[in-house]
């Protein structure tokens, strides 16, 4: 087996559980690897440190996927590997049919995700190493898993950073398009073939449950209270209005709540899981909004569901103006209102919860000014469209914006909106997305919930 030998002066993240090789780190190759072959890592000395698969046209030339020898990466070793995936799936999420299975380096397969969605395994290959052993991938997957289908997802452009083709397709037995899951007790439809990534993000399943206690105790802001009422000859404890009806509605204490980035509508539908009164559920693709119709409807809470499309940046910026002209044409005191003057569109709506789940803004180093100027621009107008007391739930996936950076972005949009935020609860990502400690890249995903009041009203 060819050996790369690493430089003297390098940082020692190798030894620090991280799982990449830079071409700057090598002092040289010794032997004639192929690229997509397995070679021994050793330092400076000659001490072997690690084995990982090589690719010289790759900037990451090799990546671990042991640490003591290893001859082939073959059925049996995936095997391995997926049965040890399995058993940390079956431990921390019990009887979910629906997770992220193989999450590349920090289930020590770099280059490989694996999603399940019940009986139908969806495959994401993104490295020449574990490409050139599609094969046994697939076949391990059989026996671990007994599917019935397994779809491949390929078609996304770092492939190509590897020097391999983008490519999608059925890879062993039936794969329908659209396959029903459960997530937290929720019927969720993924379109596997179109869908975004592999269909789902997993990610955010122990996040999304978190907004739980958000959902409910509103009702006595709009004036409803439990009260004794006799009804039938028998006195009930009911909800009664400020004119002291009684309030039929059975969702009367609940949330109103602005999901933006809605994707397939996973936090709209756990809102109405947990009590919500009425749900905007917001996204700029118009074949997202269709996935989450679908989705609403299979769990029965089309009644409290608004969908919009539109872009979620112009949308937040369009309430925020109307409620900032309404504002200002009841400060003006005038007793008459010129009602030719129509209000921006939009109307200046407000929220108890506003929640914010876009698409990573900082995919490069490079983005991250941008990115910092696009997470403060939709948090700053999404806590101005939150109603006094409520809650900003926000959520970055760029790895590139570490957190403190996050937070530090979230706190000037505060400051510019004249609001203080109490932080509730921060997350990451969930337990099928383990993180090896050294490995920054796996802590990418950054979930809060903020309590947001006004300074003039503390």
């Amino acid at each position: 087996m060819a050996s790369v030998i690493l430089q003297r002066s390098r940082k020692k993240r190798l030894e620090q559980g991280h799982p990449w090789i830079y071409n700057n780190e090598i002092e040289r190759v010794e032997g004639e690897p192929v690229p997509g072959d397995l070679v021994e890592v050793l330092n400076h000395k000659g001490r072997y440190l690690a084995t990982g698969y090589y690719n010289p046209a790759s900037q990451i030339t090799v990546r671990i996927v042991s640490y003591k020898s290893l001859e082939r990466m073959d059925k049996a070793f995936f095997v391995e590997r997926f049965r040890s995936c399995l058993k940390h799936r079956d431990r921390f999420l019990g009887e979910a049919d629906a997770y992220r299975l193989v999450y590349g380096e920090a289930d020590f397969l770099p280059g490989l995700i694996v999603d399940r969605f019940a009986d139908v395994l969806v495959v994401q290959i993104l490295t020449l190493g574990m490409d050139r052993c599609r094969e046994s991938i697939v076949e391990a997957l059989i026996e671990v898993m007994q599917p019935k289908g397994i779809y491949e997802r390929s078609d996304v452009p770092i492939r190509e950073l590897e020097g391999l083709e983008q490519t999608k397709g059925v890879l062993y037995g039936e794969c329908p398009r659209h396959v029903t899951v459960t997530e937290n007790g929720l019927l969720i439809q993924v379109d596997i073939e179109e869908g975004q990534k592999t269909g789902y993000f997993f990610d955010q399943r122990e996040n999304r449950a978190a907004t739980e206690p958000l959902m409910t105790g509103w009702g006595k802001r709009s004036g409803i209270s439990l009260q004794e009422v006799e009804q039938d000859g028998q006195k009930q404890l009911l909800p009664v209005n400020a004119n002291g009806k009684v309030v039929t509605f059975p969702y009367w204490d609940g949330a109103t709540v602005l999901e933006c980035f809605s994707h397939t509508g996973s936090f709209t539908l756990h809102a109405c899981k947990y009590g919500a009164k009425k749900v905007t559920c917001l996204d700029i693709s118009a074949h997202a909004i269709e996935s989450a119709k679908t989705n609403v409807e299979l769990n029965g809470f089309q009644d409290r569901v608004e969908f919009v499309v539109a872009d979620a940046f112009e949308y937040l910026r369009s309430q925020v103006k109307g409620l900032e002209e309404r504002s200002a044409r009841a400060a003006s005191g005038e007793t008459k209102v010129d009602t030719s003057k129509p209000l921006t569109a939009g109307g200046g709506r407000t929220w108890d919860v506003v929640i914010l789940d876009p698409p990573a803004f900082a995919k490069t180093k490079s983005a991250v000014k941008g990115a910092i100027r696009g997470y403060k621009d939709i948090n700053l107008h999404g806590m101005k469209l939150v109603n006094e007391g409520g809650y900003l739930v926000t959520a970055s996936c760029s790895y590139h914006m570490r957190p403190d950076l996050f937070l530090e972005t979230i706190q000037e949009a505060a400051m510019d909106a004249g609001k203080v935020l109490r932080l509730i609860e921060w997350r990451a990502a969930g337990k099928d997305h383990p993180q090896i400690l050294g490995v920054d890249e796996g802590h990418y995903l950054k979930f809060a919930i903020f309590e947001v009041r006004s300074k003039s009203l503390i």
